[in-house]
C-alpha cells in the first residue's frame, strides 16, 4: 500500500517513522511545505519526497495530514476532491461554521477521513472503550480525566491556540463522551491563572476544570493544567456500579503516593504526550492503513470531532459567564460506536 503524509514537523515526521513499521506500507512518499524539509525525513528513513501535494495525491492510497493547523480545511478539501482517504491532525477548521461546512462536504464525498484524536487509538482507551460497551463496568457513576502537561507550551503559541479547552482539554472532550456513549446535556467550566502571566494576556488560564452531565445522569469530571514539574500525567478513571477501571495509572506516571507502599514518581515520568501515547500514535497509523485498505470502520469520524469543538466552545462560554450552559450537539451516530473494539 502506497501512503502519504503532508507535513513533516514534529507530529508528521512520527507518523511517517510509525507508518515505516508497518508491513502493509510498502510505498512512503512525503510533502511538506518548508524547503528541504520533506528530502531531510525522507533520507532519514527511506522514503521518497515529491515537491508539491498534487503529485503526493496521484502517488498514493492514502493520506495523513499534519500540516499547520489553519490549513487543514484547504488540505482536506483537496484530499477529497482527488479521492484520496485522509487522516487529518485535530482540528480539521478552527470554528463551529468552518467545521460544520467541511463536515458537510466531506459526508456527501463518502471519502473516509479520520480526525487524529489519538486516545481513541490508544490500546488501554480502545480496551476501556470494550468493557464500558460490553456493560462489565455496569451504570457508569463518574468519569474522571486528568491532563497535566508537563512543561507550558511556548508562549509565542498561545495567541493562536484557541484556549485550553480547544487545544488541550478537547482530547478528553472528544474521548470521554465517546467512552460513555451518550450525549452531553450540561456543561460547566472554571479556569486560573496560576502558571504565568503569559496565559492571562492571551485571554486565557493555565488551570481548568470541567463538569460534563450525561443525558443518563452519569457526571465527568476533566482537569487540565500547563505545568506538572513531575512529568507529564494523563488519565482515565471510570467508576461504574460493578467495577472501577483506568488508564494510564503505570510505572511512568507522574505521581507520588504518601502510603507506606504506595507508588512513587519515579525518574523515568513521561516527559511529553509523544511518550505517553507512543502506543497510540502507532496504533493510529495501523488503523488508519486499515480503513484505507476498506477492513476497518473509521473510529473518528469528522462528525464526533464537531461536537468536541461545541463543548470546547461551551466550556470556554461557562467560564467566562461563571455558569452551566447547554451544548448544541449535532445527533450522535450510534454505529461510531460500536468500532472501538476494531480498533484495538
Amino acid at each position: 500500500m502506497r501512503i502519504g503524509v503532508a507535513g513533516v514537523g514534529r507530529i508528521g515526521a512520527m507518523h511517517a517513522r510509525n507508518l515505516t513499521d508497518l508491513e502493509t506500507v510498502d510505498k512512503l512518499v512525503l510533502f511538506d511545505p518548508q524547503p528541504g524539509r520533506a528530502d531531510a525525513v525522507a533520507r532519514e528513513i527511506g522514503a521518497e519526497a515529491v515537491a508539491d501535494l498534487d503529485t503526493l495525491l496521484r502517488e498514493v492510497d492514502g493520506v495523513v495530514v499534519a500540516t499547520p493547523t489553519d490549513t487543514h480545511p484547504e488540505m482536506v478539501r483537496r484530499t477529497v476532491a482527488a479521492g484520496v482517504p485522509t487522516l487529518c491532525e485535530k482540528p480539521i477548521a478552527s470554528d463551529v461554521p468552518a467545521m460544520r461546512a467541511l463536515i458537510a462536504e466531506v459526508e456527501a464525498s463518502g471519502v473516509p477521513v479520520l480526525v487524529g484524536f489519538q486516545r481513541r487509538f490508544d490500546p488501554a482507551v480502545v480496551e476501556l472503550k470494550r468493557r464500558l460497551d460490553a456493560g462489565e463496568t455496569g451504570t457508569p457513576y463518574l468519569v474522571r480525566a486528568v491532563g497535566q502537561d508537563a512543561a507550558p507550551p511556548d508562549f509565542g503559541y498561545l495567541p493562536a491556540s484557541g484556549g485550553i479547552f480547544r487545544d488541550l482539554l478537547i482530547h478528553d472532550l472528544d474521548a470521554v463522551p465517546w467512552l460513555i456513549g451518550e450525549p452531553v446535556v450540561e456543561v460547566y467550566a472554571s479556569g486560573s491563572v496560576l502558571v504565568d502571566q503569559a496565559f492571562a494576556d492571551a485571554d486565557d488560564v493555565d488551570n481548568a476544570v470541567v463538569l460534563l452531565r450525561f443525558a443518563g445522569g452519569a457526571h465527568a469530571v476533566l482537569t487540565g493544567g500547563r505545568h506538572d514539574p513531575a512529568g507529564y500525567d494523563h488519565r482515565i478513571e471510570v467508576l461504574g456500579s460493578a467495577q472501577s477501571l483506568a488508564v494510564g495509572l503505570d510505572p511512568r506516571t507522574p505521581l507520588t503516593s504518601l502510603e507506606e507502599d504506595g507508588p512513587q514518581a519515579g525518574p523515568d515520568a513521561y516527559p511529553g504526550f509523544p511518550e505517553r501515547f507512543a502506543r497510540a500514535y502507532g496504533n493510529e497509523m495501523r488503523v488508519f492503513v486499515e480503513v484505507v485498505a476498506g477492513r476497518m470502520a473509521n473510529p473518528s469520524p469528522v462528525r464526533d470531532s464537531l461536537g468536541s469543538l461545541i463543548l470546547a466552545e461551551a466550556c470556554e462560554r461557562s467560564r467566562r459567564e461563571g455558569r452551566p450552559v447547554v451544548p448544541d450537539l449535532p445527533a450522535v451516530d450510534p454505529a461510531v460506536s460500536a468500532v472501538g473494539e476494531a480498533a484495538s
